[in-house]
């Protein structure tokens, strides 16, 4: 069982570059690409008004409030979920690379990221629907942070903070099956019930 365990604390200059970079890349972006965000952005708002989709992810999945140019709330802050398997870090999507699962948008580094989550999103999409997973094991639906993650037996599992992580990364397999033990009696109900 691999057990890949990060904090960004050292990657934080990397982050600030990318993210510059990503705002470079908007500004001097194609009028073709913005029209097709606004197109996207105008049909999801359009399609919610009309109750076609669920205005939200029904919390089954951590997501940010609002919606983006897909018309689906952002899932796991931003952050490319394929990314902390094959680089081993949290790392910033952006926002022309996105693919909506289970109601939520995903944002990717790279095409080849996008690619590898659409081929298989159950595989690289969080555990517990990006929920604190700590939180998950004790009937709670906390905000899942991709600066406290663990990657256990192939799943991503992400922790509300420093010391929350340290407890579940303590005993990865039996916190991992409290979390699943009751994800299934939580999965389904409103954070603001639990």
């Amino acid at each position: 069982m691999d057990h890949r365990i990060g904090r960004d604390g050292t990657a934080a200059g990397t982050t600030a570059r990318a993210w510059r970079s990503h705002a470079e890349k908007r500004r001097v972006g194609s009028s073709a690409g913005s029209r097709r965000r606004l197109a996207a952005w105008a049909l999801g708002i359009s399609l919610v008004a009309a109750g076609a989709v669920p205005a939200h992810a029904t919390d089954e999945v951590n997501t940010s409030k609002g919606l983006t140019a897909e018309g689906a709330p952002l899932a796991l802050h931003g952050y490319d979920p394929v990314a902390f398997f094959t680089v081993s870090a949290p790392t910033p999507g952006r926002a022309d690379l996105a693919a909506v699962h289970q109601g939520a948008t995903y944002y990717f580094a790279s095409q080849e990221n996008l690619d590898r989550f659409e081929a298989d999103p159950e595989r690289y999409a969080p555990a517990y629907g990006g929920f604190c997973a700590y939180g998950v094991s004790v009937g709670k639906k906390f905000d899942g942070d991709p600066r406290y993650w663990t990657v256990s037996g192939g799943r991503l599992y992400l922790n509300l903070n420093e010391e929350i992580a340290r407890k579940f990364n303590a005993d990865v397999p039996g916190s991992i099956a409290k979390a699943e033990a009751q994800w299934r009696k939580i999965a389904h109900e409103r954070v603001e019930d639990l």
